[in-house]
């Protein structure tokens, strides 16, 4: 398995582990160095927060350290001025609703759905990726439900190094 990523994406990810295992990792052990010292490991809250902290870290050096293995570069986009792609803000006019909304088409590591940023592979990303301004699109949530969304605008964007990536 593997994620289609940016090299954007897979720079920011480099740079995260940088800092979570030269800078973060030391500092953490040594936490936990501290706290063992306060005395009986059973009942220390200290040492056992320092280590979940610790391993929480070594969690995600991990994580960060599969997705970059495991990566597919991909490029941004052709430029079509009318077609959405990724980091462009894709306006849909939601026909059940009655409501229009103006997302971003992001990567999955930049994803945040409170903030309109939308992932190519949730089934909004899917649905409008590769379309063109007018056509009304199909988004299939289940089998047993979906939603019709016609796109009425796409404003060009690019991969500029703003939109940070998720954190867990």
């Amino acid at each position: 398995m593997h994620d289609e990523l940016t090299e954007v994406d897979i720079k920011k990810m480099r740079e995260e582990l940088e800092y979570r295992t030269l800078t973060l990792r030391p500092k953490l052990i040594e936490q936990v160095q501290i706290a063992r010292g306060f005395g009986d490991l059973s009942e220390n809250f200290e040492y056992k927060a320092a280590k979940q902290e610790k391993n929480r870290n070594d969690s995600r050096i991990r994580y960060l350290q599969n997705m970059i293995r495991t990566a597919v570069v991909i490029d941004v986009g052709t430029g079509r001025a009318d077609v959405a792609e990724l980091f462009d803000r894709v306006t849909l006019w939601f026909e059940d609703e009655q409501e229009e909304n103006t997302i971003t088409l992001v990567t999955t590591l930049r994803q945040n759905p409170m903030e309109n940023l939308i992932s190519k592979e949730s089934p909004l990303g899917k649905a409008v990726l590769g379309r063109r301004v007018g056509e009304a699109v199909t988004v299939q949530v289940s089998e047993a439900y979906c939603y019709t969304a016609v796109i009425r605008a796409v404003e060009k964007g690019q991969d500029d190094e703003s939109l940070e990536i998720s954190r867990y």
